[in-house]
């Protein structure tokens, strides 16, 4: 099976501080790949047999001791982490969100912002524009739920906040959204929507709805492709009244799963990703500031939370995000199905770099795309994070 995978032009003249991992086992889009070695510099550049490492003059080696060798995990939908909010719209605070989630094996991901005053909204977008974080995750975008949402699933979100879907208030940042969480029955004669179709870069979500069965097939046919933490803050499924559930559920589009078990059951893993198909399932944690973090009293959105050793609640026993890490969320969707982990996995790289059109740098262990790999362990730990060729994290 390796002879697909062995490259045959010659990188010895083009490649700078090349490495190698050996003793792993790799997983591919389509496989999982034991006795070979993977060399790499800041891109992936060959899979070779571990006796062929020599003629590539790597620098070093990593030993990977039986372990997986992975892509580097992807969350599309993540507020905070390590006791910051993207709503901070500080450097310091992406900063150490970025640091803090590559021991959660997340190599890229996209900032995600709440309904908040506009002036808050603008100031995090800019901050997320203005800045490039060296020693952490990467940023791919920004990821904007709310503040287009609808006020009977706001869920954890401010309602005096919240406003109908609007264009203008949003047409400067484009180049740095990726995705769009809205209530398409709030878009008034889908003007937000036919404005936006010229913008197919820019993944249309819907999340915070209580749109019907009929308006969410309609918003589907007119550009949306994705569902934010679907079952959660939507109208739900009924024989006779299908919802936004029922919607997602007959056509073909992303799904996102928050996989902690209590955001939706675990008995529900399997049917969800049944019916939606493992290719267009993707987990995300949706973290808020409390991720990473000890239990005690945070804020979100300007409301106070409560954080347990499971969950992350408003004072009315809303659940406020989660605490979630990615790499638990393998492990649980892994744990819970019939799923193995190379299927598992791909629902956490491949799965979101194909939703937002990133496919061809990211999500896969493929030569020419970004050297972003996780080492991890069977019980899904992870031992080494590597981002363009670089260690970030490591457990020694």
């Amino acid at each position: 099976m390796l002879k697909k995978h062995i490259l045959k032009r010659n990188y010895k003249m083009e490649m700078v501080n090349v490495k190698a991992i050996v003793n792993g086992k790799i997983i591919l889009e389509d496989e999982i790949v034991e006795g070979s070695a993977l060399i790499y510099d800041e891109k992936i550049v060959n899979m070779v047999n571990n006796h062929e490492v020599g003629r590539f003059n790597v620098d070093s080696i990593i030993d990977a001791k039986g372990n997986y060798v992975s892509p580097g995990f992807i969350d599309l939908h993540i507020h905070g982490s390590g006791g910051y909010d993207t709503m901070d719209g500080t450097y310091e605070a992406q900063s150490i969100i970025s640091k803090t989630i590559i021991k959660n094996g997340v190599t890229s991901y996209l900032p995600t912002t709440m309904s908040m005053s506009k002036e808050c909204i603008k100031k995090a977008l800019e901050n997320i524009r203005g800045i490039s974080i060296k020693d952490g995750a990467r940023i791919l975008g920004v990821h904007l739920e709310g503040p287009f949402i609808n006020p009977k699933f706001k869920g954890a979100q401010r309602e005096d906040y919240i406003i109908k879907p609007d264009y203008d208030f949003i047409k400067d940042y484009l180049d740095i959204i990726k995705i769009i969480t809205f209530a398409p029955e709030m878009d008034e004669d889908f003007e937000f929507m036919d404005k936006m179709k010229k913008h197919g870069n820019v993944v249309l979500s819907m999340g915070h709805t209580n749109g019907t069965f009929e308006e969410a097939i309609r918003a589907i046919e007119n550009g949306v492709n994705y569902g934010t933490h679907v079952f959660n803050a939507m109208s739900g499924l009924h024989h006779r009244k299908p919802g936004v559930l029922g919607a997602l559920f007959s056509r073909d589009v992303y799904c996102e799963l928050i996989g902690d078990t209590i955001h939706v059951h675990k008995g529900l893993f399997e049917v969800f990703i049944h019916i939606n198909g493992k290719e267009r399932v993707i987990l995300v944690t949706d973290s808020m500031r409390a991720g990473s973090m000890e239990c005690g009293e945070y804020e979100l959105g300007g409301q106070r939370v409560i954080v347990d050793e499971n969950s992350a609640r408003l004072e009315d026993n809303t659940l406020a995000g989660s605490i979630l890490k990615l790499n638990e969320a393998v492990k649980n969707i892994r744990d819970n199905t019939k799923y193995n982990i190379r299927e598992v996995v791909n629902m956490a790289t491949v799965n979101p770099a194909k939703a937002i059109g990133m496919y061809d740098k990211i999500g896969t262990i493929k030569r020419g795309k970004s050297a972003d790999l996780v080492i991890f362990d069977e019980d899904i730990n992870i031992l080494k994070t590597i981002i363009n060729g670089k260690v970030f994290y490591e457990v020694v």
